[in-house]
């Protein structure tokens, strides 16, 4: 038997990056939103709260394999914090694919993703 996913519908702008898992174990179609923000790490989380959210670790990896062409050769902020010092958050780098962590009160680029749980 093979399951199929089926590719949700996109709005004006959007882009279909994969499947993931989420924090709570379900899996989830990860949808690339249009637009962009520099900012610190702080103020990105709100800014991609208002329309998605910071893509995960995961989701970054993902966008670094199959939209990489969608993104500057720059760093770009996870919704990640640091697990061992608060004051830092992790960020993909979209020249070399590597994902590293810097001061939360950094300015990095910032791409927003919506997830929908696959049923």
């Amino acid at each position: 038997m093979t399951n199929k996913i089926t590719i949700p519908e996109l709005a004006e702008g959007e882009r279909y990056i994969g499947a993931s898992v989420d924090p709570e174990g379900n899996l989830t179609h990860v949808i690339l939103l249009p637009g962009e923000k520099k900012a610190t790490w702080k103020s990105a989380l709100k800014w991609a709260a208002s329309i998605g959210d910071l893509p995960t670790r995961l989701e970054q990896s993902l966008l670094y394999a199959h939209a990489k062409d969608a993104f500057e050769p720059d760093y770009y902020w996870s919704n990640t914090q640091h697990a061992s010092n608060s004051g830092c958050a992790w960020y993909q780098y979209f020249g070399n694919g590597g994902q590293y962590y810097d001061y939360a009160d950094d300015e990095l680029r910032a791409r927003a993703v919506r997830r929908l749980i696959i049923q």
